[in-house]
C-alpha cells in the first residue's frame, strides 16, 4: 500500500514595514556598513510595529499561504507555529492564530526549536499528514526578534529581524512533496546560542538583573557548529531521499551568515544561482528565515513543478534540520 504523498499546497510570507539599515546600527553601536556586510551579508532588517506580536505576524503570513492553498481556514486540521518569540508564554502563538483565522476545528500548538524550528514542523505536519490523521496542517514561522535583542550588544544587534513565512501542507500527486527528513539535536552546545530569562530556571528579577532576557551568543562557537552540520545535514536528507547533490534544483538554507550558506554551497558543490538568498534584506529572522525565502522563491518563480528543493537549518538547541521536496 502506497504511503499518500505529502507536499505543500501554498506558501505566503509577510514582514514589518520598518527597515533597519547598518547605517542606522551605526549610530547605535560602533560597528559600519562594511564590517556588517563582508562578515554577514546583511543590509538591512524588518522590525515590527510597537503594537504587532508574533501572533499578528504570522497572521498576514497565513491568510496568504491559505489562500495560495485554495481552502479555507475551517479546512484546516492543526496549526503549528514555529517560534522562540511567542506572544506569551501561554495560551500559545499558534492558539491566537487559530483563533483569529476563525480555524475552528484546528487543533494547535507552538514549536520551539530556535532558527531549525519551521523544519521541525515540516517534519511534525507531513507524519500527521501521511499517516491519515489529518489532511491540511498549516505550518508557520513567526519570530519577533528585535523584542529579544540587546541593540546594545554589537555582535548580535546587527544580525537579528522580525518576520513570518508560513505554508500549507496536503496530499500532492504521487513523485511529489517531501522525499525525507534529517532532525537533530546536540544540548551540550544549549549555552552557546539561548535566552535564559522567561522560564522556570530564573525569576523576573534575576533574569533581569543579569540581561536574560536578550538573546547571548558564543558568535565564533556558533559559527563552526553551522558550517560542519549545514552540508552535512543536507547531504544525509539528500541519502534518505535517494538522490545526490547534482539532482538540487534549489537549496533554500537558514538565512543566518552569507559565509555559512557559501560554506554549504562549496560542499554540495552548487553554484549560487542554485540558492535562495535573501538575508541581506531580512536578515537572520530565526524560524521564519526558510518560510519567507520559500515564499519568495515561489513569487519569483524560481520554483517550477517536478523541482528538487533542499531546506537546510541550524539552530539554538543546538538543533538541526535539512528535508528533501519534490515540488
Amino acid at each position: 500500500m502506497n504511503v499518500q504523498a505529502v507536499g505543500i499546497i501554498g506558501t505566503g510570507k509577510y514582514v514589518p514595514e520598518r527597515i533597519l539599515t547598518n547605517q542606522e546600527l551605526e549610530h547605535m553601536v560602533e560597528t559600519s556598513d562594511e564590517w556588517i556586510v563582508t562578515r554577514t551579508g546583511i543590509r538591512e532588517r524588518r522590525i515590527a510595529a510597537p503594537e504587532q506580536a508574533t501572533s499578528d505576524l504570522a497572521y498576514e503570513a497565513s491568510l496568504k499561504a491559505i489562500a495560495a492553498a485554495g481552502i479555507a481556514a475551517e479546512e484546516l486540521d492543526l496549526i503549528i507555529v514555529a517560534t522562540i518569540t511567542p506572544d506569551t508564554s501561554f495560551p500559545s502563538t499558534a492558539c491566537l492564530l487559530q483563533d483569529r483565522l476563525g480555524a475552528k476545528k484546528a487543533a494547535a500548538f507552538d514549536l520551539s526549536a530556535a532558527c531549525s524550528g519551521f523544519i521541525y514542523g515540516l517534519a511534525t505536519a507531513s507524519s500527521l499528514i501521511s499517516s491519515g490523521m489529518y489532511k491540511h496542517v498549516l505550518v508557520v514561522g513567526a519570530e519577533c526578534l528585535s523584542r529579544i535583542t540587546d541593540y546594545t550588544d554589537r555582535n548580535t544587534c546587527i544580525l537579528f529581524g522580525d518576520g513570518a513565512g508560513a505554508v500549507v501542507l496536503g496530499e500532492v500527486p504521487q513523485g511529489r512533496g517531501f522525499r525525507s527528513f534529517q532532525l537533530g539535536a546536540d544540548g551540550a552546545g544549549g549555552e552557546l546560542l539561548k535566552v535564559s530569562g522567561g522560564g522556570s530556571r530564573l525569576s523576573p528579577e534575576g533574569a533581569a538583573a543579569a540581561g536574560g532576557h536578550y538573546i547571548q551568543m558564543a558568535g565564533s562557537e556558533v559559527f563552526k557548529f553551522a558550517v560542519r552540520i549545514m552540508g552535512g545535514a543536507a547531504e544525509e536528507a539528500l541519502y534518505k531521499a535517494g538522490l545526490s547533490k547534482e539532482d538540487i534544483d534549489l537549496l533554500i538554507p537558514h538565512q543566518a551568515n552569507i559565509r555559512i550558506i557559501q560554506s554549504a554551497l562549496n560542499r554540495l558543490n552548487l553554484p549560487e544561482e542554485k540558492c535562495m538568498v535573501n538575508l541581506d534584506k531580512y536578515g537572520n529572522v530565526s524560524a521564519a528565515s526558510i518560510p519567507i525565502a520559500l515564499a519568495e522563491a515561489v513569487e519569483e518563480g524560481r520554483i517550477q513543478e517536478g523541482d528538487t528543493v533542499v531546506f537546510v537549518g541550524f539552530g539554538g538547541g543546538l538543533t538541526w534540520g535539512a528535508s528533501v521536496l519534490v515540488w
